[in-house]
């Protein structure tokens, strides 16, 4: 009786998960409920949610639960420049995406760096990791923690988190179509310098201004939005090889007033080594965001090809031309883009993903 009134509960509270993903909330009252939803039946003492950019996986936005939120920079110098277990990056790419600590290392949780050098110290034992996936594509992470002792996370629980990774996702990704673009006119790009770990040297006005724009919830402790050190630290783990060399220390994250904003990190040379790390803080242009506001929309990796020609203007040949498909299949592509973006031309495509001030 015990064990069918916990399987009824548990099946109540997926479900409770289930339907705020598809209400169509914003990212942080999605997590919330989630979040409130899923304690009902899985004892966590602490989470970190994460959206992402799903074409360079780097982080857009986080929210860290203490005593997580203390240990911001160990945890993405961890993530980019230590070879560790269950990585977000890893997850989001391989067939499996959820894992969790104990199991990875065979209970042997010393083998992780994460856990002994920043959990344990954080009084933090097992913790469950999810890479939020939906069509090929991932749009956030979610990662549970139990406080450290005997008691991990099960092989029914990690079940239960993968049955509703792709709801989560499309979560995430329903909050994401919320922030298309706007008419607003481009700023010019502000620049934040980091020293190398990653406090603050610098903040130029327009970025202050910019990053005041973003509804991040990151901790209080850290005076910028968490995706700032997230390229700054992909940075530094490009230079020492840990990052794989086509990898970008870019991301683009959207803000409260509508426009996205691009990040960008890279290294200034002093005339004595190396110098401080600059992040570039601009607005996104469309082109850039069209293709992630596309991808949002639910379409295929060859609609939205073919939607991304479109944008650029090539004729039905040419796209037949450019995929090696017949004209026929590019026409109906366009249809299912079409009907999935709620459009009913190529004129009306464009004016939706690449709206300016002058549109």
């Amino acid at each position: 009786m015990a064990e069918q009134f916990r399987a009824g509960r548990t099946q109540r509270a997926e479900r409770a998960v289930v339907e705020a993903c598809h209400r169509g909330l914003e990212v942080g009252r999605l997590r919330d409920a989630v979040l409130a939803s899923l304690r009902a039946v899985i004892p966590v003492d602490a989470a970190f949610v994460a959206t992402a950019d799903p074409e360079t996986l780097l982080f857009t936005g986080a929210y860290a639960e203490a005593p997580l939120d203390a240990a911001t920079a160990a945890f993405l110098d961890n993530e980019f420049a230590t070879e560790d277990v269950n990585r977000f990056a890893t997850l989001a790419t391989s067939h499996r995406h959820v894992a969790w600590l104990d199991d990875a290392t065979g209970n042997d949780r010393f083998a992780s760096p994460r856990y002994r050098d920043i959990m344990r110290p954080l009084g933090l034992g097992d913790e469950l990791r999810a890479a939020l996936v939906v069509d090929g594509r991932c749009w956030g992470y979610l990662c549970l923690h139990r406080q450290d002792g005997p008691l991990g996370f099960t092989a029914s629980e990690a079940a239960a988190i993968a049955r509703l990774v792709p709801h989560l996702a499309s979560g995430l990704r329903q909050a994401l179509m919320l922030q298309g673009p706007t008419t607003s006119e481009p700023d010019a790009p502000g620049v934040v310098l980091l020293n190398e770990d990653l406090s603050v040297l610098a903040v130029t006005a327009q970025a202050e201004h910019l990053l005041s724009l973003v509804a991040d919830p990151s901790p209080r402790r850290l005076p910028l939005p968490v995706p700032v050190y997230g390229v700054a630290t992909a940075l530094t783990a490009l230079e020492r090889g840990a990052l794989h060399p086509n990898a970008q220390p870019t991301t683009r994250i959207p803000t409260t007033a509508g426009p996205w904003l691009s990040l960008h990190a890279s290294r200034l040379r002093a005339r004595r080594g190396e110098g401080p790390i600059a992040v570039v803080v601009e607005r996104a242009q469309a082109q850039a965001t069209a293709p992630l506001l596309l991808s949002a929309h639910g379409l295929t990796l060859r609609e939205s090809d073919v939607a991304r020609l479109v944008l650029r203007g090539l004729s039905t040949t040419a796209i037949a031309n450019s995929l090696h498909i017949s004209a026929n299949t590019v026409q109906d592509h366009l249809k299912a883009v079409f009907d999935k973006t709620g459009v009913r031309s190529r004129r009306d495509l464009v004016g939706r993903f690449l709206a300016t001030a002058k549109h």
